[in-house]
């Protein structure tokens, strides 16, 4: 960022200008519906989302930034330069001052737009826009070598951004073939999950409207919506001390393999790297070292396909939840 440094230096040594968007630029709707859409079409076709459409026609023919009127208001965007259709209900940001690289505008917007636009609304979300208010967005005015870097410079993480997101897909996937391969062809002998536990049990939720059991909590309460498939290091949520003598909370070891056994995240699985207490949704299994590994358990339980899922008692509603330990079994040595 030294270069970049160096040009604000001496380019804007007083700062950098701010004028409202109706002084530099054109702003309005198109005039097309989600009918104009052919996913033949000859043009890129720009709604009220993050897809992009195709369309046979084009109203506009430019550099300009989209934004929807309507529905993801500060989080779509895009950047179009040539011919394309807009939605009505979507706003172009063409730019008439040649004072202003677009590519920058887009970058600048993305940033900062969304705090603009809550600032001016009531509530904490904002379900849509008119043209006023895009017009008094303030924007700055660098000049155009500042711009110019300033997009290099977010142009070059944008495309590293995109190859280390595809190089993690690309490795997910590997990992998950992998782990199927190694954890479906075994021959070994299958058992329950009882078998295997040293212990098993479910947690509580202390009364919501009791403040005695959770302000100023130091006790780690982990929830079904933290078992997201990874190690489990810290949890949102903390109860008191009171709160664990007053109800059936109990303590789960660390190295425990929790699973949740309702809700949106049913059947995800988990390990606690640090003792911690659950609420009711949670199983938690503290497996015997002499019978099996926890982090293989781990693993098997995180690669229950439907099949296994459907003869356990891990769907939402389940009348197990009381006899928790009978779970899935799967193969082990």
């Amino acid at each position: 960022m030294s270069r970049l440094d160096d040009m604000l230096r001496e380019l804007c040594p007083e700062g950098v200008e701010f004028v409202a968007i109706k002084t530099i630029a054109q702003v309005g709707t198109g005039s097309s519906d989600r009918i104009n859409a052919d996913e033949n079409g000859a043009h890129p076709f720009y709604v009220r989302s993050q897809t992009i459409y195709r369309s046979n026609r084009f109203l506009f023919d430019e550099e300009a930034i989209v934004i929807p009127g309507e529905g993801g208001i500060g989080d779509i965007f895009h950047y179009v330069c040539g011919k394309y259709d807009l939605h009505q209900r979507a706003y172009r940001i063409h730019y008439i001052d040649n004072k202003v690289n677009t590519r920058f505008a887009y970058y600048y917007f993305a940033a900062n737009f969304k705090k603009f636009i809550l600032m001016k609304a009531v509530n904490a979300t904002v379900t849509s826009i008119r043209k006023p208010m895009i017009e008094d967005f303030s924007f700055p005015l660098p000049p155009l070598p500042i711009q110019a870097e300033i997009v290099r410079i977010l142009d070059n993480f944008t495309e590293l951004a995109a190859e280390l997101a595809a190089e993690l897909a690309a490795r997910k996937k590997q990992y998950e073939y992998y782990r199927s391969q190694l954890l479906t062809q075994s021959s070994a002998p299958k058992v329950t999950m009882r078998e295997l536990s040293l212990s098993s049990s479910t947690g509580v939720t202390p009364l919501a409207g009791n403040s005695d059991y959770y302000d100023g909590g130091t006790i780690p309460w982990l929830r079904t919506q933290e078992v997201r498939l990874v190690d489990i290091w810290d949890t949102e949520m903390r109860v008191t001390e009171k709160a664990l003598k007053e109800t059936s909370l109990k303590w789960v070891p660390a190295n425990s393999v929790i699973v949740a056994i309702s809700g949106a995240t049913a059947g995800r699985v988990g390990v606690n790297k640090i003792p911690v207490t659950t609420n009711q949704h949670c199983c938690c299994f503290q497996i015997n070292p002499e019978k099996a590994n926890y982090r293989y358990v781990f693993h098997c339980l995180s690669n229950a396909n439907e099949d296994i899922l459907e003869s356990s008692p891990l769907r939402e509603g389940s009348s197990t939840r009381q006899n928790n330990s009978a779970f899935t079994t799967f193969e082990t040595n």
